[in-house]
């Protein structure tokens, strides 16, 4: 496999690149990385199901787009914010001066296990019987829509009253 001098070398073997909040990030077992705020917990873990690339010595898996069933286990350390971007706008004799800030919301994650399969899904064969559902009360009948004004024909008098 052709090393890129933009991409630093793994430090592990099996290698990964998943996809989160629209961005790829090639990761292996223990990395710790930035990425877009999630909806997590901290401590809790979360799974990674979009796996584009998994490389486990000289296996190399690509997905078209996605390697089915292959997940990247991680967890979230923190929920933290990025540094400040100004923004300035200005024009010269027009006193227009314009200054605004913003900072990104950014979740630090440590990724714990690359390579695990999801269950399969159960069959309807296979799926548990469940319960009978109690019934529910009937719907009230949907009110009848209103219906639009006829236009009414209005006479024209004869000019020169």
């Amino acid at each position: 496999m052709i090393q890129s001098p933009f991409v630093p070398e793994a430090k592990s073997a099996v290698t990964a690149v998943v996809v989160s909040g629209g961005k790829q990030y090639r990761v292996a077992a223990g990395d710790q990385l930035l990425v877009g705020r999630l909806k997590a917990e901290v401590g809790a873990e979360l799974v990674l199901d979009r796996v584009l690339l998994h490389v486990d010595g000289e296996d190399v898996k690509v997905g078209t787009p996605g390697i089915d069933g292959l997940t990247v286990t991680a967890k979230v350390l923190r929920h933290s914010r990025g540094p400040r971007i100004e923004v300035l706008r200005y024009k010269s004799k027009k006193n227009v001066r314009v200054h605004k800030g913003a900072r990104a919301d950014y979740t630090s994650i440590e990724v714990l296990a690359i390579g695990d399969r999801k269950p399969a899904r159960k069959t309807e064969a296979q799926a548990e019987p469940q319960a009978e559902a109690e019934p529910q009360a009937e719907a009230k009948p949907a009110r009848p829509r209103a219906r639009a004004k006829k236009a009414v024909a209005v006479e024209e008098k004869p000019d020169g009253a």
